[in-house]
Parts: C-alpha cells; sequence; structure tokens
C-alpha cells in the first residue's frame, strides 16, 4: 500500500471511530430517557465494540427472513465487510450525508436505526459485494429483500458512491449498469433507467454532488455532470452538463446551479424566469 493510500486509509478510520464514538453517546442517552427501547438500543448499538460489528447486526436485521435466518444474515454482511473494509467508510460517510442534509435528522440514530434510504443503501453494498465475489444468486436475494422491506429496487451491479442520502427513498429505482458519484443526494420516486432490452451499458452516470429531485427519471446511458440539478418531476434523455439545472418533460437547462455544491444544500428552487 502507497504512503497515499496509507494516509487515506488512517483518515477514514478516524473518522468512522468519531462517528462510533457519538452514536453511543447518543444511544446511551436515549436510552436513558426511553427505558422502553433501552434493550434494542443495547443489542443494535451499545453492546458492540466497533462500528462495523453494529452495523453487521443492523443490516441483518432489516434482511433477515424465512430463507435466510438473522444469523446467516449478519454472517454475511460480516464477510463481506471483512472482505471490502470499504463498506464500513462508505455506511459512515453516508450517515453523515443524512446528518448534515435532512433536517428531520435529530441525531445519527435515526438514520442508523429507522431511515430506510440508510438501510437500504447499507444492504445494497452487501449486495454489490456479493456481485463483485460471483455469489449472483445472494446478491439477487438481497436485492429482492431491500424490495421488500423499502419499497426501491437497486440492481446489485450498480456503483454508488460514499457520502450518497437516499431521501425518503420510497420507490427509488436504479439499475444494473447506473454509476452514481460520491456526495448525491437522490428523493424518493427517482428513476435511474435504461432504454431499450438490449445487455448493454444501458443506464445513467451520474456525477458527483449531483441533487435529483422526487419523481425524476433519468433515462438511458448518458452522463450527468458533477455539481448539476434535476428538478422534481423532470423526465432526463440527454446529457446534463456540469453546474446545471435541469428542468421539465423532457428536461431542458434552466440555468446554472446557484451554489456549488447543491446535493448538500439540498436547495430545489429554480433560477427566475426558468418556468
Amino acid at each position: 500500500m502507497s504512503l497515499t493510500n496509507v494516509e487515506t486509509a488512517v483518515d477514514a478510520r478516524t473518522g468512522v471511530d468519531k462517528l462510533w464514538a457519538r452514536l453511543r453517546v447518543e444511544a446511551a442517552s436515549a436510552a436513558a430517557e426511553e427505558p422502553i427501547l433501552a434493550s434494542f438500543l443495547n443489542a443494535a448499538i451499545l453492546r458492540h465494540d466497533k462500528f462495523a460489528h453494529a452495523l453487521a447486526y443492523r443490516i441483518a436485521s432489516k434482511m433477515a427472513d424465512a430463507q435466510l435466518d438473522s444469523m446467516l444474515a449478519r454472517d454475511v454482511a460480516e464477510e463481506a465487510i471483512e472482505g471490502d473494509p470499504q463498506i464500513v467508510a462508505q455506511a459512515a460517510a453516508d450517515m453523515i450525508a443524512v446528518d448534515e442534509r435532512d433536517p428531520a435528522c435529530l441525531s445519527l440514530l435515526q438514520p442508523f436505526l429507522y431511515f430506510k434510504g440508510y438501510h437500504a443503501l447499507q444492504a445494497h453494498r452487501i449486495a454489490h459485494w456479493l456481485w463483485k465475489q460471483g455469489r449472483q444468486t445472494l446478491a439477487f436475494h438481497l436485492q429482492s429483500r431491500v424490495g421488500e422491506r423499502f419499497g426501491l429496487d437497486i440492481h446489485p451491479a450498480a456503483r454508488i458512491g460514499s457520502g450518497v442520502m437516499f431521501d425518503h427513498a420510497t420507490s427509488v429505482v436504479i439499475g444494473e449498469t447506473a454509476v452514481v458519484g460520491d456526495d448525491c443526494s437522490i428523493l424518493h420516486e427517482v428513476t435511474l433507467g435504461g432504454t431499450g432490452a438490449a445487455h448493454e451499458d444501458r443506464h445513467p452516470k451520474i456525477g458527483k454532488g449531483v441533487l435529483i429531485g422526487a419523481g425524476a427519471r433519468v433515462l438511458g446511458n448518458i452522463a450527468v455532470g458533477d455539481g448539476a440539478r434535476i428538478a422534481a418531476g423532470s423526465v432526463v434523455l440527454e446529457p446534463v452538463p456540469a453546474g446545471c439545472t435541469v428542468a421539465g418533460v423532457p428536461a431542458r437547462i434552466v440555468g446554472k446551479c446557484a451554489c456549488k455544491e447543491p446535493a448538500k444544500s439540498m436547495d430545489q428552487s429554480l433560477p427566475q424566469g426558468s418556468g
């Protein structure tokens, strides 16, 4: 491992440790304030010595079913995390993204324990690792469970960066060859879909820091540039330049983004005169 990679790994580890310490404090405080949930908070967070272990336990509790009980589901999650420790760093970044961007988030407890967009994304990361290992059947099983539990559909082969937030997440659909860059925010009922039935690279490539509004459809193997905004309800059929706002059916450019990081600000207002 190069010096740069070592430094990056150390920074990620430090970030995860700080998040884990904060999550444990918040869990202990919540257990004291709401004793009826103390046993649940202990099982989900406080009894674990590492964030990775708590994460595996939480994913397993959501993905378990008659075919894959909670112990087996936990074994699968832990195997994936051990095989790719980056999963833990991504999960931490995703949690911070929710904490910073969602005003409904009061603490780290909400995404970790309750937000289905966060849970679906972490389950997808496990399924994606399985897919890369050639274990497609089990990957598809997890994809199916995500759909059953959370009402969204992410193909196991789809590549999703870190620091990503699925806000509300209901009815999100992300296709097999789709790519989502780091630090994106995606609202409910968004589709990153393909065109045609051919087995080819057919889904959108979303750049870094992109904000996609509720109900938007991005279709085909097209690129959406870094820092772009897609207005709610838009149907995007053509590439979107970096830093631009698009809106409409079909979508057209209506102006530049007023801010450099729309996915972080969550500013969905359209430029004046764009109607």
